[in-house]
């Protein structure tokens, strides 16, 4: 599939689209994306800013993607673990920048080599426009090159 038009799928699937989070950028050779939770009156928790769960479900999925269309058909990938931080009260759209770069990739590839498990964290920070720190996430992929492919 390519990246575009994951990108635009993604910005129809129900935990997103009811969320006001959008896949802004999704680079055609999956090492980067951008990701935007806006503030909406249906998704502000009740001291009006952000929903923690929804700061949350905007970072879920991106690296377990990136890496699995880096690393192609030959490995498992999976989310494995996450953790986020809450630093202050999104009080107004909050974006998030993902990064699968080629170090990470050869880590991962090399680590998975003989056809253990792999587990590496990958974080992020959610920064409004103006760039204050709302949170950091972290999250934990699971690789494994499938039998067949050793």
């Amino acid at each position: 599939m390519r990246a575009s038009t994951l990108r635009r799928l993604m910005n129809l699937w129900p935990p997103y689209l009811f969320n006001s989070i959008r896949v802004l950028r999704l680079s055609d050779d999956w090492r980067e994306a951008r990701v935007v939770l806006k503030l909406r009156p249906w998704n502000r928790n009740y001291v009006r800013s952000q929903f923690g769960g929804n700061l949350f479900a905007m970072a879920d999925p991106m690296y377990m993607l990136l890496a699995m269309h880096r690393l192609g058909p030959d490995y498992y990938v999976w989310d494995k673990a996450g953790e986020i931080d809450f630093i202050a009260p999104g009080r107004s759209h909050v974006y998030a920048d993902f990064v699968m770069d080629d170090a990470a990739i050869e880590r991962l590839r090399a680590a998975a080599a003989q056809g253990d498990k792999v587990l590496e964290w990958f974080e992020t920070e959610i920064r409004t426009a103006a760039g204050e720190l709302v949170a950091k996430v972290r999250k934990q992929i699971y690789v494994r090159l499938k039998p067949r492919a050793r």
